[in-house]
């Protein structure tokens, strides 16, 4: 009994506070998906983070009201930026283990894109500031929607940004070479 009266606490308490979480979530959810998706390239693993994401949003009652939508979008890229980390690491130890060979299945081979998989090691190895950047303005983030939900100027985000996409295209030459 004492989980649901902790729950039946919670639920006053984000009512009491005016939050309708079931409204954001409906309005919210496949964006969210879409923003992690588009990143870690598996739809499933996307949709556990993005109820990862909503998880936390009902723990942080901070980031309750008009701002949960910018809110939601930064750390589902937070989080998406984190997985490409975590799995960029495990290949790297599965390389050195010797476990990396198996043949990929068909279907497994037309869904990953040569050119996609590069952008995501590159946005994997980028300063996180920078690659939230790019990844919610390819999301057709607005300039100040950028800026609320990067806690940002919204008079340099332009700057910002144009820094960014130096940075990403420094690191792509250096690491693949110039694009044919």
């Amino acid at each position: 009994m004492q989980a649901s009266s902790d729950v039946a606490v919670v639920k006053d308490a984000a009512d009491s506070n005016g939050f309708d979480f079931d409204a954001v979530f409906a309005d919210e959810y496949g964006r969210v998906v879409r923003v992690i998706a588009r990143v870690i390239r598996d739809p499933g693993r996307a949709e556990e983070l993005a109820v990862d994401t909503f998880w936390r949003l009902w723990n942080t009652s901070s980031a309750h009201g008009p701002a949960a939508s910018g809110w939601l979008r930064r750390t589902a890229a937070h989080l998406a930026i984190d997985e490409l980390r975590r799995r960029a690491r495990r290949d790297r130890y599965d390389w050195l283990l010797g476990l990396v060979g198996a043949p990929r299945r068909p279907d497994e081979l037309f869904l990953i894109s040569e050119e996609r998989g590069r952008v995501r090691r590159v946005l994997a190895t980028m300063p996180q500031r920078q690659a939230e950047l790019l990844l919610l303005r390819s999301d057709d983030a607005s300039y100040e929607d950028l800026a609320a939900m990067l806690s940002l100027n919204a008079t340099s985000v332009g700057t910002l940004l144009a820094r960014a996409k130096r940075s990403f295209r420094k690191a792509y030459v250096k690491r693949y070479g110039e694009q044919q």
